[in-house]
């Protein structure tokens, strides 16, 4: 969850590194720091952002070749100066930065204690660090044979960046469930947790995989596995711009996302959907389409935003497939002993690729014969790598930690796996078929009409940003998106609220109803309608106030609801690329109004790499 970065090459370290942080940054922020090599490490960090880090350092000696950074989600530990990384060993030679989780670290701390070691700080990096100096001192090795012997001892998820004072051109790095990403420049290399901090320097970057080492300096990179095997590095062209990842005159990145969702959704569509030809062109799903048809049961494990999409799947494909679905929080499902047959689909959503939850999962999944397949918005991350197919969502990075542009991506890529497997099953009639391909294919031009009235959200925002609770509602596909529409505000402006089929309010939510509770209703035109319809007026008959998102054309909703919010008609397979967009809109603008940094709101990361 951490972010990290490395440069070793000709230009000065600290202004690649700091730079390297600030994109990186959406990934934690509770404290910074950089460790440089020049006549000796040095090593400056404090909590806090980078803003901060970089205030510390005015004044200070920065020249380097060599160095690392770290922006910290703390785990282990409080978030303080002490705590903050890099770590340095009891020698002062070696300092190392760490993203991940050393499950076993207590055991390795108290080995350490009894030997005489001294720990300044609480996280479980600074005992691997030691850990590994203890090896090399104590076996008369090299560093990097330290490294290997260490990682083969510890149990948990890493990625470690290491730097030693004497050997002041070398950054040796590894990883186990954490991401890793090399740039590959002339006569210099790039560290980073994602690709942000090189694209740029370069666009040749190596994704290193589980249980590799890699020994970087400037004009050279050597990948080993633990066994000390060289593997031969693949180098990846990156598809993307800087200015995907820059702010692009909006205000916050959040707002950004948001707003790009017509052309990402689009982009997501492009050269796959041809709704005048009927088809759907999906590489993944042609090559399982087989196991898709004969499957008895699909399985989608997810986490967070990604788990709300994977509801909404499961009333699409079950609706048009008619294959049975469950759907399963990742962190549950890994270590719940499932029930997984040989010939069962595992469907694995994530926007990062990287979700450690979602990983372990799948992986077990597929030790017991699963088919996996994924579904993810990174490029070359491990779900894309682990799964025996899949598909990306096309969103482009996604900075905001509250996600948006890639919850729409990975409906748009959902639907049109369902509608695929359907046609070739033969589940669903040409007519309805040809007429969801023209409805999925309106769908960007209808979020973008959406956008145009954001204002009217704004207004919206402002009534209720006092609001100590929010109860959201919806019935069937619109249950995932009262979901969603809660995790958001929850997420974005800390105003406890909680999602509910609308049918359930009576089984106990309707008793938090008062009249200064703000009931979100998702009621757009559906099979559904008019119970939503009697739900509304339960709340209105107990004083609740009403804010509806509702169809264009929904003469009689306006009549009960305090506010309104129209969106364009659709059908209700289609509706939650559509509802969901006030959603994220209510939750920023309320988030704002209250002085919340949206993109970094408190206590969260963007991608969950630890448990």
């Amino acid at each position: 969850m951490c972010g990290i970065v490395g440069y070793t090459g000709p230009r000065e370290a600290y202004p690649v590194v700091i730079k390297g942080l600030k994109r990186l940054e959406y990934r934690g922020y509770d404290s910074t720091g950089i460790a440089l090599l020049n006549d000796g490490l040095k090593v400056y960090k404090k909590k806090g952002r980078v803003a901060e880090l970089e205030e510390f350092v005015v004044g200070k000696n920065l020249h380097s070749h060599t160095g690392i950074g770290h922006t910290r989600w703390a785990t282990h530990g409080e978030p303080n100066d002490r705590n903050a990384h890099p770590h340095t060993s009891k020698s002062g030679k070696l300092a190392m930065i760490h993203n991940g989780i050393i499950e076993n670290y207590v055991q390795l701390k108290k080995d350490l204690v009894n030997k005489g070691y001294h720990f300044t700080s609480d996280t479980d990096t600074e005992v691997l660090l030691n850990f590994i100096e203890d090896i090399k001192e104590n076996n008369n090795c090299g560093l990097e044979e330290a490294i290997r012997i260490a990682l083969k001892r510890v149990t948990g998820a890493y990625c470690i960046l290491l730097i030693n004072e004497d050997d002041p051109g070398t950054i040796i790095a590894a990883r186990k469930g954490s991401p890793l990403v090399i740039g590959v420049g002339k006569g210099e290399h790039f560290l980073g947790s994602d690709a942000s901090p090189m694209l740029e320097y370069t666009k040749e970057v190596v994704y290193v995989n589980d249980y590799e080492l890699a020994i970087v300096k400037p004009d050279e990179l050597i990948l080993k596995n633990l066994g000390n095997e060289k593997i031969t590095p693949f180098v990846t062209k990156l598809d993307m711009d800087l200015a995907a990842i820059e702010m692009g005159g909006y205000d916050h990145f959040m707002l950004k996302e948001i707003f790009e969702q017509p052309s990402t959704i689009h982009d997501c569509l492009r050269g796959r959907l041809d709704a005048s030809a009927g088809t759907i062109t999906m590489s993944g799903v042609e090559n399982n389409i087989e196991a898709f048809k004969t499957a008895q049961r699909i399985i989608i494990v997810a986490c967070g935003t990604s788990w709300h999409a994977g509801l909404v799947a499961e009333y699409v494909i079950e609706e048009l497939c008619r294959i049975p679905v469950e759907v399963e929080y990742a962190s549950e499902f890994r270590y719940r002993n499932p029930i997984v047959n040989k010939g069962d689909i595992i469907i694995a959503i994530s926007q990062s690729g990287e979700t450690a939850d979602t990983l372990v999962a799948i992986e077990k999944a597929k030790e017991q014969g699963a088919i996996i397949f994924g579904i993810v918005n990174a490029v070359g991350s491990s779900i894309a790598r682990l799964s025996h197919g899949g598909a990306y969502t096309h969103a482009g990075p996604e900075i905001g930690v509250a996600s948006t542009k890639a919850f729409t991506g990975q409906l748009a890529v959902l639907t049109m796996m369902a509608l695929k497997i359907a046609k070739e099953k033969g589940t669903i009639s040409n007519e309805r078929y040809s007429k969801l391909l023209f409805e999925l294919d309106a769908i960007p031009e209808k979020v973008e009409a959406i956008l145009k009235s954001a204002d009217a959200i704004k207004a919206i925002a402002e009534k209720y940003k006092g609001a100590a609770d929010a109860l959201f509602l919806g019935r069937g596909y619109n249950f995932p998106i009262a979901l969603e529409g809660a995790l958001k505000l929850k997420e974005i402006s800390y105003i406890h609220a909680e999602g509910y089929p609308a049918a359930e309010m009576k089984h106990g939510p309707i008793a938090l109803v008062t009249e200064t509770l703000p009931v979100v209703f998702v009621a757009t035109k559906d099979s559904y309608h008019e119970k939503i319809v009697s739900n509304i007026q339960e709340i209105k008959a107990r004083r609740g106030k009403v804010i509806a998102i509702i169809s264009e054309g929904d003469d009689v909703i306006p009549g009960l609801a305090d506010d309104v919010f129209f969106v364009p008609l659709a059908d209700e397979i289609m509706a939650p690329m559509l509802s969901v967009i006030p959603l994220q809109l209510l939750s920023y603008y309320v988030g704002i109004a209250k002085g919340v940094d949206v993109d970094k709101p408190r206590n969260l990361a963007k991608s969950v790499t630890v448990e």
